[in-house]
């Protein structure tokens, strides 16, 4: 490929290094995307209007007033603002997005609206232009990942048994495997483009995303071939035997049993085979057979909990793990990154973030050939402007002060909701 700058990952591999993607987006899913991309060492240009997008100053903030969110996401890539409304802003951004070379030419974005770029505007630049446009719905509706998840059913599945609310999740899921289903789509097409020549229009739908997800767990047939929803099941895992027990000291534990070997462990410290035994014989049950474990699984549970209950939770966390028990503790967040600190394999580790200080960040969890890529800090809203302009475009030191000037570039701060995305 030719000689595009990369990341600023340069403490490990970088398989990606020489291909360049411009970034057109806010929010979780593309964001994503490009970051997974940057952290394999491609050159990911984020670009957003002068002041910030619509996620410049998404919560979580620093002390400072910072989005922990923004830099979380944007994490090893190249910042650049333009104006993208103005006429002179538009060029600059399509110029940038269907610029010339084996590995540039790639455009990400889940802009909407009548200043969005269309495949239509790249194309022209440039014929094999790779164009992945992010997006609500497949019909250009917009929807984000909590409407989306309402929809397809998940939120009548989670909670606690006996309530007729719908129980959100804090994780935007959709968000994020819409995101890495863009990067693999990104790949794809340049793959496709380095065996044909050819470029590739690829649209992807968060709607799509999710149901598709739901389909491929089987969620969809189940629902028809029982002719209605699975029942909510609290901490049960489905399908299998898991749940939560609590110990003497109020602490939760999470304990699961999916293998034959797993399910003999487990009764093993809890010495419950016995117990076990007799109550296969009683019931005409096999408790090997994993479909078994699911089905009596409150009978499993009021079996084991006796054991939990009357053992704190450092007893409870040697015992377990001694055996070989598939468990883990119920952590706060405050935990997990007191964990991650002190585990010397963990993707996480502490960075200097420009703006906001010492901060706990996350690299790469990739490994490639057993090495992964440790965190780098998040760009500054629009610092690589003017290098981008110069190196990529070609532009001179004073088309680029006057393109300041005139407001195109690192211009004052744009109302909130200039770009709107999904």
């Amino acid at each position: 490929m030719s000689s595009v700058k990369g990341s600023t990952l340069t403490s490990a591999l970088q398989p990606l290094c020489g291909l360049r993607l411009v970034e057109g987006a806010s929010f979780v899913a593309a964001p994503s995307a490009g970051m997974a991309l940057a952290q394999l060492g491609a050159d990911v240009i984020r670009v957003d209007p002068p002041g910030g997008g619509s996620d410049f100053r998404r919560w979580p903030l620093s002390a400072g007033g910072d989005s922990l969110f923004w830099t979380g996401l944007n994490k090893g890539k190249r910042s650049v603002t333009i104006d993208h409304r103005s006429a002179q802003g538009r060029e600059l951004l399509i110029a940038l997005a269907s610029a010339p070379g084996r590995g540039s030419g790639i455009f990400l974005d889940n802009m909407v609206g009548r200043h969005r770029l269309a495949y239509e505007d790249l194309r022209a630049r440039r014929q094999d232009v790779i164009h992945v446009h992010l997006q609500g719905r497949a019909d250009g509706s917009p929807a984000v990942d909590y409407t989306i998840n309402a929809e397809v059913g998940v939120p009548q599945m989670t909670g606690p048994q006996g309530t007729d609310r719908p129980v959100n999740h804090v994780l935007p899921a959709w968000d994020l495997v819409s995101g890495m289903v863009a990067a693999s789509g990104i790949l794809a097409a340049v793959l496709h483009r380095e065996r044909t020549g050819q470029g590739a229009q690829l649209e992807l739908a968060l709607a799509d995303v999710a149901l598709a997800g739901v389909g491929g767990m089987g969620w969809l047939a189940e629902a028809e071939a029982m002719g209605g929803p699975r029942a909510r099941q609290g901490n049960h895992m489905y399908g299998s035997f898991g749940v939560d027990f609590e110990t003497s000291d109020g602490r939760r534990v999470m304990v699961v049993a999916l293998t034959e070997g797993q399910w003999r462990a487990l009764r093993e410290v809890t010495e419950t085979d016995a117990v076990f035994a007799a109550l296969e014989r009683v019931l005409g049950a096999d408790f090997s057979q994993e479909s078994e474990r699911y089905r009596l699984r409150e009978t499993i549970a009021a079996v084991l909990r006796p054991w939990f209950a009357q053992r704190d939770f450092g007893t409870v966390r040697g015992l377990l793990d001694r055996a070989r028990v598939l468990w883990s503790p119920y952590l706060g967040m405050q935990e997990v990154a007191d964990v991650a600190r002190a585990d010397e394999t963990s993707v996480a580790a502490e960075i200097d973030q420009p703006g906001i200080g010492r901060v706990l960040a996350t690299g790469r969890p990739l490994r490639w050939d057993g090495a992964g890529a440790p965190p780098v800090p998040a760009p500054r809203l629009g610092e690589h402007t003017e290098e981008v302009l110069l190196d990529v475009l070609g532009l001179s030191t004073k088309e680029v002060g006057r393109l300041h000037e005139e407001g195109v570039i690192g211009a004052a701060a744009i109302p909130e909701g200039a770009w709107t995305v999904v």
